[in-house]
């Protein structure tokens, strides 16, 4: 049975009594309404009839007691949990170099090595009594200073005396140097400028036949160049002012696959000088270039 009603300890609600606020009131009422419908349709928590149960509970395991450690499976593609999703990827696979492959790079090292202490290995000055070495093969990396144009054997040149039309014309340099000029007949001109070559006719023509001439001299054409070696198309070509080697070597059809494009060797008044191939690398009239092969 549900325990009677007991009475409170507070005090009734009445006017006189202003502790007693509107929201106390409704709560006791609620109560006694509670209390009141619980006990003819509440029936008892007590006895089997009434269990609240209609099944007895499944009978737990012997080792209960001891609940198994909680495991975590972590997948090794996925990373461990917690950790972003967009960032658990499987680790790349990287397979151990073949012997091939590391006497390849141990050559590479080796001739890497090479190179570099053949580049950098000072040049001493050679001792007294030692034997010099051959001026015919002088061995440079830097650029020609560009000096001025010496005239040689196949130069075609203009000579123009002012106020004389019969001593004016174009005449060509034969192969002992020479220029064969009217009135004052040969007049060397190999292996001298143009300024140097206007001297010297001006001075012969003042030697008893003009009084003050006055003279200028043009190179209208310019003697030949000669290319060899790793080239498509060696031979003669014409030169023309102001010409680099890699207009001669695009003249003569372009390089070999075989050909060193890092050096270059010329020929110049019988001495051979090795320059580095740059785009600022001049040539003259005459020069006799050879494209080197290159070994590997």
């Amino acid at each position: 049975m549900w325990p009677q009603e007991v009475p409170s300890s507070e005090t009734p609600p009445s006017p006189s009594n202003p502790k007693v606020t509107k929201k106390a009131e409704r709560r006791r009422r609620s109560t006694l309404r509670f209390l009141q419908t619980g006990q003819q349709s509440r029936p008892a928590l007590h006895g089997p009839a009434h269990s609240l149960h209609s099944t007895p509970p499944l009978p737990l395991p012997p080792d209960s007691g001891k609940l198994p450690p909680m495991q975590t499976r972590i997948d090794p593609g996925l990373g461990a949990p917690g950790t972003n999703p967009e960032t658990r990827r499987p680790l790349p696979r990287h397979n151990p170099p073949s012997f091939l492959q590391v006497v390849a790079l141990l050559l590479a090292a080796l001739v890497v090595q090479a190179a570099g202490s053949a580049c950098t290995t000072p040049v001493s000055a050679p001792a007294d009594g030692a034997p010099q070495p051959d001026a015919s093969v002088d061995s440079t990396t830097s650029t020609p200073p560009r000096a001025a144009y010496q005239l040689g054997s196949g130069d075609k040149l203009r000579v123009i005396v002012f106020g004389e039309e019969d001593l004016s014309g174009e005449f060509e340099v034969d192969d002992t140097g020479a220029v064969s000029l009217p009135l004052v007949g040969e007049v060397g001109a190999g292996g001298r400028t143009l300024r140097s070559f206007e001297a010297a006719v001006r001075e012969q023509l003042s030697d008893g036949y003009l009084k003050d001439p006055r003279v200028s001299v043009q190179v209208i054409n310019y003697r030949p160049f000669y290319i060899i070696g790793e080239v498509e198309k060696g031979g003669v070509y014409p030169f023309v002012s102001d010409m680099h080697f890699l207009n001669a070597v695009a003249v003569a059809g372009g390089f070999t696959y075989r050909a060193n494009t890092s050096k270059v060797f010329i020929t110049r008044g019988n001495r051979e000088l090795e320059f580095a191939v740059t785009p600022e690398l001049r040539l003259e009239p005459g020069d006799v270039i050879r494209v080197p092969e290159r070994f590997f």
